[in-house]
Parts: C-alpha cells; structure tokens; sequence
C-alpha cells in the first residue's frame, strides 16, 4: 500500500485547547456586541419600524460581516494587535488608536457595570447598586482565577448560549408574525437608515471591533496557517449576534403585533412581561444581566489588551484588567447612575475609532504584505472591507457632530 503524502492526509483535529479558545473569541466578539444598548436599541426599534425592521437588521449583518472577516483576518494572519500595526504602518497611529478604544471601553463599561444591577434587580429583586457590586466582583474573579484565559472563554460561551436559549423560549411563546418580518427583509415598509447606521455601530463599533480577534491572538491562534478556523469564528460571531438579536426582534415584534402598547421606561422588561407574564420578567433580567456582564467582560479584557504588549506576563494583564473593573463599578456605585454626558461622549468616541481603525487594517491588506508573512490577500474580501469602509465613514461623521454639540 502506497503512503500517503503530507499534503493527502486529512488534517488533525484541531485540539481541544484551541478549538475552545477560538471558540471563546468568537463569543467574545458576539457576547462584547450584546450589551445593554444593544437590547433597548433593537426594543425600541422594532417598537417604532415593526416588521420593517427586519431589513435594518439584514444589513446590518452585512456590513458586519465585512468588516469583521477582514479585521480578524488581517489580525490573524499578521499576529499583531491591531495597534501594533497601526504603528508599524504610521508610527504613533496605534497609540491614538489605543487612547480611543481604551477612553471609549472605561466610560462605556460603567454603563455595562450599571446594566448588571439593572438585571439582577429583574431576575432576583436585588438593589441595584448590590447587583452592579456582586457582578463587578464575579468578573474580577474571572481575571483572578489562576486560568483566567480558560476560565474567560468558558463563561462567554455559557452565558452566550443562555441568552440565546431564553430569547427563543421568548420569541416562541410571543407568536410574532414570521411571514410579514420574512417580507420585510427584503422588500421592507420602509428603510430606516438611522436604525441600521446605529446597529452598526453598536455590534462592529469601539472594542467591540477588536474584541475577538486580540482574544485568538492572545491564545496563540494566528498565521496563514490559521485562517479557515479565523474565518469560521469571525462569520459565526457575527451571526451569533444577528441570531440573537434577530429573536429579540421577533419577541418583541410578536407583543406590539398582538395589540400590546410598550409605554413603560423599560420597554424590553414591559414586552417580556406581556409575552410571559412574572417568568418573563425574570427571563429578561437573565438575559439582561448576561449581557452586561459580558460586555464588562469583553471591554474590560479588549480594552486592556491596547495599552499592554504581548511582552506583558498574563499575571500583570490580568491585574490591570482587575482594576479596569474595579474603577468602572467604582465611578456607578459613587455616581448612583452612569453620568448620560459621559456615556454619550463614549458613543461618539466608538463612531470615530472604526473609521480610523478600520482602514488602517486595509491598508495592511493592500499594500503591507510584509505584515501578513507575505499572504496575498483575496481581492474580493477587501473591496467588500472598503465598501463597508466609505459606510464608517457616515458613522464618524455622525460621531463628530455629535462630539461638537457636547461642545457647544
């Protein structure tokens, strides 16, 4: 019997190490982008659009698919976090680039912090402030564990599926009109192109862009040699996030359509009580509390990994990602409530950080092969990047006159 050749083998199974920690950066990636804005963006849009809110979310899973294949792969192959090679394309790029997301992550996860307290107060009737506090400890724990990493991508993944698995039970038993959303994505009522600019910039905006990717890094899981599971997990988180926020629409959609009207100052709370009754409250404080806590977890941990270098031992990045937490639930438990001024100023800085960020990433892909080990780029993977680009584009702007009248 002939050999087989190295090239006619059927490649190993990838080990289970490695199969977990890419796993976890991509629910990383996705669990970042379900943060407490992301429910009450997505509830109070299928409020005011309806079914036509499907379409908003059809494109918006487009336009996160593009940019996050291409930040993942130029990532990935190159090894380099994404400020490293900011600066080795334009020095002093990547520390901006590090300021922004870093700003951005600190003041936006004391709004995750308070997002805690708001869901334990629905799933258990706990304080809020004693929420935020018991789940401000429980990620400090996280990074304290002497497997931090392992023990990171484990809570992601259970909590992510949790959600999902809440928010379908939800979707079911609310009864949404599936045929008029199905129409709706893609010959909608109407185009909201406020709603889809804001899903964008909610699931592909800030640390949340680089969140998966400086996780895989960070495990060890790059190169050329890497890129069909770096692709695999890029296009999975995102779809993890259109799923979930895809059922969220639906059981939300499901109530307004039965006759219900949302008037309360929680609207998710309110739909889920119409559609369940108490368990449905409880339901979403479980949902939401599971999306605020891995929000803090994932700006927490992204955050961080811009002002360290891979030369930081473990121990240290887990230290100062410690104290990212304790300083955020410190700044809500002594404000009472996370200062709006400050939150939104957080927003605009997101809006500016994927523009500048993103096309540096681009330009890697076009003209610096020398960062990517040579690799050739696929041309149609960068001119879907670049489209997606011109869109980040109305984003910043939107950004910058938005920081222009917290000026004014």
């Amino acid at each position: 019997m002939d050999e087989k050749t190295p090239a006619q083998r059927k490649p190993r199974r990838e080990p289970d190490t490695k199969r977990a920690a890419i796993l976890g950066a991509m629910f990383l990636m996705a669990t970042s982008a379900i943060g407490p804005g992301f429910i009450t963006q997505t509830t109070v849009f299928t409020v005011q659009l309806g079914a036509a809110f499907a379409f908003a979310i059809l494109v918006s899973i487009l336009v996160d698919i593009a940019v996050q294949l291409n930040v993942w792969r130029v990532i990935g192959v190159s090894g380099l976090r994404a400020q490293v090679l900011a600066n080795k394309v334009l020095p002093g790029a990547g520390w901006v680039l590090a300021a922004l997301v870093f700003v951005g992550g600190l003041v936006f996860n004391v709004g995750n912090v308070a997002g805690t307290g708001l869901g334990l107060n629905a799933m258990l009737g706990l304080d809020t402030w004693i929420g935020a506090a018991v789940s401000a400890v429980l990620a400090i724990l996280i990074f304290l564990s002497k497997r931090a990493g392992l023990a990171l991508d484990r809570i992601v993944v259970i909590l992510g599926a949790v959600m999902i698995l809440l928010m379908l039970y939800v979707a079911i038993i609310a009864g949404p009109p599936v045929g008029q959303a199905l129409k709706n994505t893609v010959l909608p009522d109407q185009v909201d192109f406020l709603a889809i600019t804001t899903l964008i910039g909610g699931t592909v905006g800030g640390y949340i862009t680089y969140a998966g990717a400086h996780r895989m890094v960070d495990a060890g899981n790059s190169g050329i040699g890497n890129i069909r599971p770096i692709t695999r997990a890029a296009l999975l988180g995102v779809i993890v996030t259109g799923v979930m926020r895809a059922l969220l629409f639906l059981a939300i959609l499901g109530v307004v359509a039965g006759g219900a009207v949302l008037t309360s100052g929680n609207l998710a709370a309110e739909a889920f009580g119409v559609a369940a009754g108490e368990i449905g409250i409880r339901m979403f404080g479980v949902i939401f509390w599971a999306a605020a806590l891995t929000s803090v977890i994932g700006a927490s941990y992204t955050s961080v990994s811009f002002v360290t270098s891979p030369a930081t031992s473990a121990r240290v990045r887990n230290l100062l990602t410690v104290a990212f937490i304790a300083v955020c639930a410190a700044a809500y438990l002594l404000a009472g409530q996370p200062p709006q001024t400050l939150l939104v100023f957080a927003g605009a800085f997101n809006g500016l950080i994927l523009p500048l960020g993103f096309a540096i990433l681009l330009w890697v892909a076009w003209r610096r092969r020398d960062l990517l080990a040579g690799y050739r780029y696929p041309k149609w993977l960068l001119a879907a990047g670049a489209l997606a680009w011109l869109l980040t584009l109305y984003l910043g702007w939107n950004s910058l006159a938005g920081l222009s009248a917290l000026w004014q």
